[in-house]
């Protein structure tokens, strides 16, 4: 490296490291520095189990696997530390600044390379994303290396050991963004049919080669193309191959990287996606749910177990009958999508750019000047500078394009996109640097010579007429406006973040906390009815049932049709036996969230407090197609059937029940308690006993066990049983008479000849 090249990439580094490190040391005091949230918290977790030893695991992966790993391996050697995580990423972000400007100033000139770099290491998304426990720190990294080792093959194609780094590069990012294997295809392309291609949509550029190269013969080119491919599939199953194999011992089948095609396919892809993911039950959002909803609905719609890939397949035909059959429905969403793919808001999923901005100086100095609405015109505008040179530059074109294409046929979240950013950066630097001559040309209109040697003579070309030159600024200026169309507010991200940071309280008991992060976000957006839904929730958790149905009905003021807050609501007024009224929530609640076995599992408690046995048992059997493998359902079900007289069938559901949950001391008991009814005393017996293994403070049990040894003559073991229900209760007045009872059906018995 030459000591030019060396001092700027030591530049480069130094002010990406610097802002980093700063925005990291400021934000560890906010409340969402140890408090993790969404993909985070599930990231953490296995990351710790990793670090515990289970290197392997026992499924197939569900989300991409490298970012766990590289949280786990860190652990293991450091111990958890989410301040050194974030050191960590801090650096890995700036030599990922480093490469991206080698890689400008090898593809166009020192001056870009410079600017490429400072570019990125200023963008404040990409500070904010090295700060996260996200993949997207090692999403940057990979991606500002490929783009390098793109940059060695467009000038030495024919070096086979630059297209297995390329290929192990690939590989690596598919295992942190699993769409990235989009960029197979587009690689392989390049490789096999390049020269074929740069001949057929533009001009090669005449600038001198750094690499000469030798005319071969037509044999010669079909091999060579033949072994770059080769080579790069190489390097790209040194990485994927091991996962797979992984995959297929644990799971049986074939899995390249993990499973969740479908699932996410149909989140962004169904007759109520908006763009963004939209979960696959209703009112659970949070990842931790995902896999396991996904497979339960899969599996409840084909009526057998699936294996991963055939819940991925289910999913993937739910999303394209929706296509098929809502052909301009699916055309609008698309079109949607991609309009937020290019805006300047960042989508958040979880946590916002806005939130930590109100913490870090980075963020918020470099915020207003360096975000998405900016980059995508200037990395255009850069774009129609070196139009001329396309015949060289079209492998990244096409990378990009085909990332883009790939993020707006799931959905649209910040993070998502972020692989783009250095593509982006690529082409926006060319644009900063070239600049000043394309300003030039308008005030010197006659003038074609260009103001630098390079790269940038063809970029001057680009601009030389003024037609050329208004068509460009006016292209640009039509991004500029089509990037910076507001679509979310900034409040609401801060709002959607503070709700979350309440949500992950919530989940750790911290409800004092968490109700006052929800009291946050409706400060800053007081119609935000998921806040008052969530306070209304853990002050019910708190036993502040009433608090709690004020809140429930200040969200449903908000928001007439929420089902979730009608599910909440209702099971509030069910708590105060108001059965009517939790009744009529539940069935607005089950219109909104259909194929829920809690709704109907719930409204079927109420129907039967209310003595309408009929309905309750519709609704539990309902319950029970949704969610086959509830033993809650069931228990009800057979609880119900019994008390209308369906005696058989109760006792098949009640066992039903027991097999699903064997801890559940309640189907026990219940199970016990009707074998004991219809007078089958050794099966009671043994139930009565499971239950108080289970749970041996259960008076109710202790008692019927004694009633149930009573009858076939147990007297002794039937005594203990009430004496320890009396132990445990002592004006328990019905086991009192069963004691007394059974004292004298002794005495009698010993009284007998």
């Amino acid at each position: 490296m030459s000591d030019k090249r060396a001092t700027h990439g030591l530049l480069i580094f130094a002010v990406a490291l610097s802002v980093r490190l700063l925005h990291v040391w400021q934000i560890r005091r906010t409340p969402f520095f140890d408090v993790l949230m969404g993909d985070a918290r599930g990231y953490d977790e296995w990351a710790r189990r990793i670090a515990a030893g289970d290197w392997i695991g026992h499924d197939v992966f569900y989300q991409a696997p490298l970012y766990p790993y590289f949280l786990g391996t860190i652990y293991a050697i450091a111990g958890r530390s989410l301040l050194l995580i974030r050191v960590c990423q801090a650096v890995l972000g700036s030599f990922s600044c480093v490469l991206l400007g080698l890689a400008a100033r090898r593809l166009f000139s020192p001056k870009t390379g410079v600017i490429a770099g400072l570019g990125l290491a200023l963008y404040a998304p990409a500070i904010f994303f090295n700060g996260l426990l996200q993949k997207s720190a090692l999403d940057e990294f990979f991606m500002c290396l490929m783009l390098w080792l793109s940059v060695g093959v467009i000038e030495d194609p024919r070096r086979p050991r630059s297209w297995l780094w390329l290929g192990l590069a690939t590989g690596g990012l598919s295992l942190t963004r699993e769409n990235a294997l989009v960029f197979v295809a587009v690689i392989l392309t390049w490789a096999l049919a390049g020269t074929w291609i740069a001949k057929r949509i533009g001009p090669v550029d005449d600038r001198p080669s750094r690499v000469r190269l030798k005319p071969d013969s037509t044999l010669s080119v079909v091999g060579s193309a033949f072994r770059r491919a080769a080579f790069f599939v190489l390097g790209l199953a040194i990485v994927l191959l091991p996962v797979a194999i992984r995959n297929n011992s644990v799971g049986g089948g074939f899995y390249l990287t993990t499973s969740q095609f479908g699932p996410n396919f149909f989140m962004g892809n169904n007759e109520h996606a908006d763009g963004t993911a939209m979960s696959l039950r209703a009112g659970r959002g949070d990842p931790q749910y995902e896999r396991q909803d996904a497979v339960d609905i899969a599996e409840q719609a084909r009526g057998r177990r699936l294996t991963p890939g055939e819940v991925s397949g289910y999913w993937t035909e739910q999303a394209l009958a929706f296509a098929e059959s809502h052909p301009v429905a699916w055309l609008k969403l698309q079109l949607r999508k991609t309009v937020l793919l290019w805006n300047a808001t960042e989508i958040l999923d979880t946590e916002s750019q806005e939130s930590y901005a109100e913490w870090s100086t980075p963020l918020r100095v470099l915020g207003g000047i360096g975000h998405f609405g900016v980059l995508v015109p200037l990395a255009l505008f850069g774009l129609l500078l070196a139009w001329p040179d396309r015949a060289r530059l079209w492998p990244l074109v096409a990378m990009g394009a085909a990332y883009a294409a790939s993020v707006v046929m799931f959905y649209i979240y910040a993070r998502y996109r972020y692989p783009l950013v250095p593509i982006l950066w690529l082409f926006a630097a060319t644009g900063l640097a070239g600049l000043p001559a394309f300003a030039r040309s308008f005030s010197s209109p006659g003038r074609d010579g260009p103001p630098e040697a390079g790269p940038h003579r063809v970029a001057a070309r680009a601009a030389g007429g003024a037609r050329r030159r208004v068509s460009i600024a006016v292209a640009v200026g039509a991004m500029v406006v089509f990037t910076n169309w507001s679509i979310v507010s900034a409040d609401m991200n801060r709002t959607v973040t503070e709700h979350n940071l309440g949500a992950a309280l919530q989940s750790e008991g911290r409800y004092d906390e968490a109700i006052a992060s929800y009291r946050r976000a409706l400060a800053i957006s007081p119609d935000y009815a998921p806040a008052y839904s969530n306070i209304g929730t853990v002050l019910q958790a708190q036993g502040h049932v009433d608090a709690a149905i004020d809140s429930y009905q200040r969200a449903l003021a908000i928001r007439p049709g929420f089902p979730e807050v009608h599910y909440n609501l209702a099971n509030a007024l069910l708590s105060q036996n108001r059965t009517g009224e939790a009744a009529g929530h539940f069935r607005l609640a089950a219109r909104g969230i259909p194929g829920s076995a809690d709704v109907h599992n719930n409204l079927g408690a109420a129907l039967a407090e209310e003595g309408k046995l009929d309905e309750a048992i519709a609704e539990f059997e309902q319950a029970a197609r949704f969610d086959p493998a509830s033993a809650k359902a069931h228990r009800n079900l057979g609880d119900t059937l019994a008390s209308a007289g369906r005696t058989d069938e109760g006792l098949a559901h009640l066992r039903r029940a027991v097999q699903l949950d064997p801890r559940d001391a309640s189907a026990h008991y219940d199970l016990g308690s009707l074998l004991l009814e219809e007078r089958m005393i050794p099966d009671a017996i043994a139930e009565f006993r499971a239950a108080i293994a289970i749970e041996p403070t259960s008076v109710e049990a202790h008692n019927n066990l004694g009633i149930a040894l009573g009858s076939t003559g147990n007297f002794d073991n039937a005594i203990r049983e009430f004496q320890e229900a009396l132990r445990l209760k002592p004006d328990f007045a019905e086991a009192r008479r069963n004691l007394d009872m059974t004292l004298q059906a002794q005495q009698q018995t010993r009284k007998r000849p």
